[in-house]
């Protein structure tokens, strides 16, 4: 996540100033929100958590990231889940996948059924490896944080992450209703 982020959000939205916190997992991830979210005490930082879901209850997940995030008294925090992996976001840029391959037909994508919605896709990085044997998640990363796009792609998890951010980072009033508060799942909002 992180690898595609510091390359994503610098071009798409050059202003922002954003730190990544990397975590060694999800179970790392949980643990160490309400610790790290209490420990951050620089006014005016906000806080976006962003989690695969992995085949799980997007519901159930963001409740208990919710839970999390109060627990550390950061209830204007951002939860945004990728549906059902990162890579969903990928399969939702079928012209940004194609131009990081090099395989125009790549752009096809969104015609077959199983990637018109890529959110539903329930292993979208086993799908990815069979549409480019080549893919690895790293140099995966790499390459999509360089081409991915806001307008042109299909994934429902991937807008609602970057129209949560751009909220945030307008300082819009509507942003403390839209974190933490915001239950329902699959990024949405």
């Amino acid at each position: 996540m992180k690898v595609l982020l510091e390359r994503l959000l610098p071009r798409l939205m050059p202003s922002l100033p954003f730190i990544c916190v990397t975590h060694e997992g999800k179970q790392d991830l949980e643990k160490s929100i309400p610790r790290k979210l209490r420990a951050w005490t620089e006014p005016g930082v906000l806080f976006v958590v962003v989690r695969d879901n992995d085949i799980g209850d997007c519901h159930e997940l963001k409740t208990r990231l919710v839970g999390l995030c109060r627990e550390a008294g950061r209830e204007d925090t951002l939860i945004r889940i990728a549906c059902q992996e990162l890579e969903a976001w990928y399969l939702g840029d079928p012209e940004a996948l194609a131009s990081a391959y090099g395989r125009p037909v790549l752009r096809e994508l969104s015609r077959k059924a199983r990637y018109r919605d890529p959110d539903a896709v329930q292993k979208p990085s086993a799908a990815l490896a069979e549409l480019v044997p080549e893919f690895q998640k790293i140099s995966g990363a790499r390459l999509m944080g360089t081409r991915l796009t806001e307008a042109g792609n299909s994934s429902h998890s991937y807008r609602t992450f970057l129209e949560g951010i751009r909220r945030i980072a307008s300082g819009s009033s509507d942003s403390k209703n839209q974190g933490a508060n915001d239950t329902r799942g699959q990024g949405e909002d």
